[in-house]
């Protein structure tokens, strides 16, 4: 007789869900975080706003990974939340400034190398009829 998987079973087979690490260094987190706005508790209750700091290491993890939403690790807050998140704060451009605040310290730090630069458009896809 075959035995189903339990949903546990299930569960670990879609991913890891375990502790990780820190997508950004504290020194890195310092840099941005007062762009990355925290969600205040609701006057009726209910449960506490996720993490703000968990939820941008855990779209950096997806993003780093090219890993679906759903596979976000346990550490991190739900795969919900997480995107929910992401999305604000790209409809708000809070992206564009957090990365332009990090390649500015990694300039002042030396660690560019302009010599080595490389754009990537695996994610940008050729509309129908169009010509380069």
């Amino acid at each position: 007789m075959d035995k189903r998987p339990s949903k546990h079973e299930a569960d670990a087979s879609l991913g890891s869900r375990t502790e990780l690490e820190e997508q950004l260094t504290d020194e890195q987190w310092q840099l941005v975080a007062h762009l990355f706005p925290t969600k205040p508790r609701s006057p009726k209750g209910g449960r506490p706003p996720a993490d703000t700091r968990k939820c941008v290491e855990a779209i950096l993890w997806v993003l780093r990974t090219g890993a679906r939403w759903k596979d976000v690790p346990r550490c991190f807050p739900s795969p919900t939340t997480c995107w929910r998140r992401f999305k604000e704060w790209t409809e708000a451009g809070i992206w564009g400034k957090a990365w332009a605040r990090l390649l500015r310290l990694l300039d002042q730090e030396g660690e560019i190398d302009l010599e080595e630069t490389m754009a990537d458009g695996t994610f940008a896809s050729a509309k129908k009829g169009v010509t380069a």
